[in-house]
């Protein structure tokens, strides 16, 4: 029987932390924690700006913005609490990860997300790399990207795709479509950071297909959810063309709020070309709504390669659009078949048997 093992996690963030990363550390730490054979989880973050509560088992250090401060706190725990096995959440982290582990005579993870590990990065990161015991990757693409640039056993290098929280279901919507004042229209919803560094999301891509979408008859209104620095260039890209009236920039939401924003959309688009994965696509399915993405990187995964959701090549993304819209919205057992493939449960089986064979190999 594998004694019960204690935990650290060295991440950017995790509760109280915001976007999809902070989101896959809280589902993978809160999955481990929820198995007896995990006697504890210590989670040391660099951010937590939000209120939170932690599960049963998981105990969080106040957040260390500064890189000094940080690694100084790390090593602090190395030498004064037990640790069996190092939960590594960035690659920019990675090189400090080895070296606690190697203090702690522990096992080590590093987790994988997207662009970050798309191309080489620098020495002391493939090395700490190359020096863990266990890769998770959200994605196949992620995990060939890092076959191709780290000397590992590719057995080593496991793909643990995002999971799907329990809140997005199907739902009635009226009411926020009332508020916001979308009755009777065709609504087209992306959710995601509005950054300057992220703008490979595509939001670029959406507002100059607005009024040739218009032109071929369907009244449409663009819902965007998120915040950053990149707004006011969006915004006035979208006064440029004359569409600003079918955009609506909502800023951050409330949980409960987008959970809503999900249900009443006709349609999630988000032609982004450097998802990790896309967590924002299957809350959106789970939620029964229509999504469609790029076939590029780790939204394939997302949409199951096109099963689940629509994955075209970014020259076929608007004639994918137009036939979607000329479409009513379908009412299908779309959310039932993404739980069953992404849901809680097969996420904490699969996070669990990773951890499992790595302690158990030792």
């Amino acid at each position: 029987m594998t004694p019960p093992i204690a935990m650290l996690a060295l991440v950017t963030d995790a509760f109280g932390g915001r976007g999809g990363i902070a989101q896959y550390n809280r589902d993978l730490l809160s999955s481990l924690a929820g198995n007896q054979t995990i006697s504890s989880i210590a989670i040391l973050a660099r951010y937590a700006p939000d209120q939170f509560v932690l599960p049963a088992r998981i105990k969080q250090m106040p957040p260390r913005p500064s890189r000094i401060a940080y690694a100084l706190c790390a090593f602090r725990i190395a030498l004064r609490e037990p640790v069996d096995v190092v939960f590594c959440g960035h690659l920019h982290i990675a090189p400090l990860a080895v070296l606690i582990a190697y203090l702690c005579r522990a096992k080590l993870i590093v987790q994988m997300h997207g662009v970050e590990s798309w191309t080489q990065p620098t020495f002391l990161r493939r090395r700490a790399t190359e020096a863990a015991n266990l890769i998770l990757c959200v994605s196949r693409c992620t995990r060939a990207c890092v076959l191709s640039w780290a000397a590992i056993a590719p057995e080593k290098v496991v793909v643990l795709p995002n999971t799907v929280g329990d809140c997005f279901t199907p739902g009635d919507s009226s009411t926020l479509r009332s508020v916001w004042g979308l009755q009777g229209k065709r609504v087209l919803l992306s959710v995601g950071r509005l950054d300057t560094r992220e703008r490979y999301k595509g939001h670029d891509l959406i507002i100059p297909l607005i009024p040739r979408l218009v032109s071929a008859g369907h009244d449409v209104v663009w819902v965007v959810v998120g915040e950053g620095d990149d707004l006011p260039r969006l915004k006035s890209l979208a006064r440029d063309l004359g569409v600003m009236d079918r955009v609506r920039f909502t800023g951050a939401l409330k949980q409960e709020t987008l959970v809503d924003a999900y249900r009443m959309a006709d349609l999630f688009v988000m032609p982004s070309t450097g998802e990790g994965f896309g967590i924002a696509f299957l809350e959106a399915m789970a939620s029964g709504t229509p999504a469609i993405g790029l076939a590029v990187g780790g939204a394939l995964d997302a949409l199951a390669d096109g099963e689940l959701g629509t994955a075209v090549a970014e020259t076929e993304f608007e004639s994918a659009l137009l036939r979607a819209l000329a479409q009513p919205k379908p009412v299908e057992n779309l959310p039932t078949v993404v739980r069953r493939r992404f849901g809680r449960e097969p996420f904490a089986a699969r996070a669990l048997a990773a951890v499992h064979r790595l302690t158990e190999a030792a």
